[in-house]
Parts: structure tokens; sequence; C-alpha cells
């Protein structure tokens, strides 16, 4: 008779590095100002602090000077599109709108405050976020997926005069932007030349096609998962029949794989796999970011044996498109000069400071920066808060 396996323990939770790393959360609220007798304590609340009140009540711009308003964050997330684990609900988002804050702080010195809704209506989310605006000096939406995602961002830019930003979009674009300038100077090519192919039509690949088409690409063609989209394509939904209206000038049709067909660029946004085959069929000297995580649409080794500059969205490979090197110092520009909104020309002066950091630097594996350059930051910042003068929309 065969002897009974003995039981075993499951692994503890706490075996795994990253549990005691977050436990009790990666944030806490400090005061910065010191409570140590009564006449502190009078002058930071009661009476001292109703004087500041009436003030405010009197002048309401009062408030980004006496409250923290003008340099928190509002970090906003439904848990619909978190990460590479899809809707995990408002509880399992925490994690990650945590580090968010965590990544606002030690790279551009922005107070933040992770909040995740039990509600993923657009309406809902809409009301939420406007009743809880005049707490907060801009919103960051985070992980909500497409394409609700495009029409909360607009509705909220139209009714707040503080700025709103969904990072998975336009951060995503702005590095990708960065870089793509960058890798075209390398191969050699102007960026008005270039016809490039994005995979993907979610939140990143929408908003990465638009920043690409600011920026002087000369054409993209765009697909989802029926293939590329063109106008006239039965099925479109409002935001994918606004972007064909601006894409594909060729008039592609078919699949993603007879695009890539002498283009010069794939950008990958869409969790899919492309052939070593499809992209040995690009241009001379193209240019592959296979941008999904962790699992690129092609391997980086892969994709070096055909193409000349290689980026992922990975930290264990060069030329990682990165979104930290972009929301933070777009955040504290905006904040610096009290903003009333995010323009596209703002996102593309970040765009350029972004690139300009490599400057004589660049090489095939170094078309962006890397997040600890200590250079990043303040750069972003400097052009964001510039261009926000330039157009006006700055308060101070």
């Amino acid at each position: 008779m065969a002897a009974e396996p003995i039981p075993t323990e499951p692994p503890s939770l706490e075996d795994d590095p990253a549990f005691p790393l977050h436990r009790g959360g990666k944030l806490e609220m400090r005061s910065t100002i010191p409570v140590r007798n009564k006449d502190d304590l009078s002058l930071a609340y009661t009476p001292g602090v109703a004087r500041v009140c009436t003030a405010i009540a009197d002048n309401p711009e009062l408030a980004y000077d006496y409250t923290w308003t003008s340099k928190v964050v509002a970090v906003v997330t439904d848990g619909t599109a978190v990460l590479g684990l899809g809707d995990i609900g408002p509880a399992a988002s925490m994690p990650v709108m945590e580090g968010k804050s965590l990544l606002f702080k030690e790279f551009a010195d922005v107070d933040s405050v992770p909040i995740a809704l039990s509600c993923t209506g657009v309406d809902e989310i809409v009301d939420t976020v406007i009743r809880i605006a005049p707490s907060f000096g801009g919103i960051n939406l985070e992980d909500i997926s497409a394409p609700r995602c495009f029409e909360i961002e607009d509705r909220l830019r139209a009714a707040l005069d503080i700025p709103v930003f969904h990072d998975d979009q336009h951060g995503t674009a702005i590095v990708a932007l960065a870089a793509l300038k960058n890798a075209a100077r390398f191969v050699g090519k102007p960026l008005s030349e270039l016809r490039a192919v994005v995979a993907g039509a979610g939140a990143s690949g929408i908003a990465v096609s638009k920043m690409l088409i600011e920026g002087g690409i000369g054409d993209i063609a765009l697909s989802d998962s029926k293939g590329l989209i063109h106008e006239g394509r039965d099925g479109l939904n409002p935001v994918k029949e606004r972007i064909a209206a601006i894409t594909n000038r060729s008039h592609l049709k078919g699949s993603t794989e007879e695009a890539l067909r002498g283009a010069d660029v794939f950008i990958g946004l869409s969790g899919s796999t492309v052939h070593e085959s499809c992209v040995a069929t690009m241009s001379e000297n193209a240019i592959v970011f296979a941008l999904s995580n962790p699992t690129p649409e092609v391997h980086p080794d892969v994709a070096r044996r055909h193409a000349k500059v290689v980026a992922t969205g990975r930290s264990d490979y060069p030329n990682q498109i990165n979104n930290v090197l972009a929301f933070p110092g777009i955040f504290r520009g905006a904040l610096d000069v009290r903003a009333h909104s995010i323009t596209e020309g703002m996102k593309l002066a970040a765009a350029n400071a972004l690139a300009d950091i490599v400057g004589g630097d660049l090489t095939a594996d170094y078309i962006i920066p890397n997040p600890f350059d200590d250079r990043v930051a303040p750069a972003v910042t400097a052009a964001v808060a510039d261009q926000a003068r330039r157009e006006g929309v700055n308060r101070i």
C-alpha cells in the first residue's frame, strides 16, 4: 500500500517580497506644520482657521494659496483596465493607484490621493469626479477601460477648470512620440516620411496615433481585432470612426500583417503576436516598438534581426517606453503655473523635451532617457509650464 503524501502548507504571501513591501500600503499623510502647544492649535484649527475660511469664501481663488488644492492631484480609477490584469475592480486596483501616487511624489514631488470608485457608468464617474474636484488641483484618470475612458475624459475636461489627464492614453503617446522622433533621427528618415502601423485601437493605440499625427508623421494605419481601421468599415464605434477620418491615408484594408509590408514603423499596443516573417517584410532600417507588457508582440531579440531600432514596455530591455517619463513632470509643470487644462501643445512640448535630453548621445539602444535620469522631470516640467504660459492657460 502506497504511503499517503505528507500534507504541506501552502506558500505564505509573505514569502513573496512584494507582499511585505505592500503591507499597510505604500503611502501616508503627514502634516506640514508642527502643533506643539495651544497657540499652534488655535492657528491651525479653530479659531484661526475660521479667518482663512472666511477669506476663501469671499475670494475662492485664495484656496490655491491657503489650502493644498493647488498642489494635489486625484488619481482616479474604476478598476476596469488595470495593467494587464483587466477588470479586477476598485479594491484590487488600489495597490496600482498607490504606486501611481508614489511615482508622482518620487519623480516630481507631486502630492496625490488614490481614489478607487465603486461605479463604472460614465455618468456616475463623471458626476463623482466633478463633485470631488474642488479638493484638487488636477485629475489623473487611470486604468479606465475603452471606449468609456474617451467620453469620461472629454466630459470632465469640458466641465472642470483644472487639468484632467488620462495617463493610459496621453502618457504613453507622449513618450512614444519622443522615442520615435529620436529613432527616426537615428535611421536617417524624417518623421514626415514614415509610414507606421499601430496594432491596438484601445486607449493607448488611439492616443498614440493622434499624438504621432500631431507630431508630423507621414501616415498611420491603425488596426483592431477585426483588421485595419478605415473609413467606411462596418461596425466602427464613434471613437474609431473619428480616428478613421484622420489616419490610413493610403486606404489600406486587411490585416496588420498585410499593412506591415514596406512599413517603416510598427507600434504594438494590442497584446497580440506578430510573427518574425511579418517584421521581415518591413522597410529597410525599420523601427519596432513592441509595447505590450509583459509579453511584447514580437520578442525584441527577434525584432532586432530585421529592425534597426527596437523599443519595448519592459525595463529589462533598452528603450523602455515608460509613462513615468511623462506624467510626473507634466502635472508638476501644470500645477506650478496653475493651468486650467493640459493642451495638445503642452503634450507636444513634453515630448520634445524628452527627445532633446538624448541629444548627441543617440544610439540604437538609447532613443529615450532612463526614468531615473535626473534631467527628465525638470525638463518636462519647464517645457510644459512654458507652453502653458505661451497658450495663456496659466493662472500665474
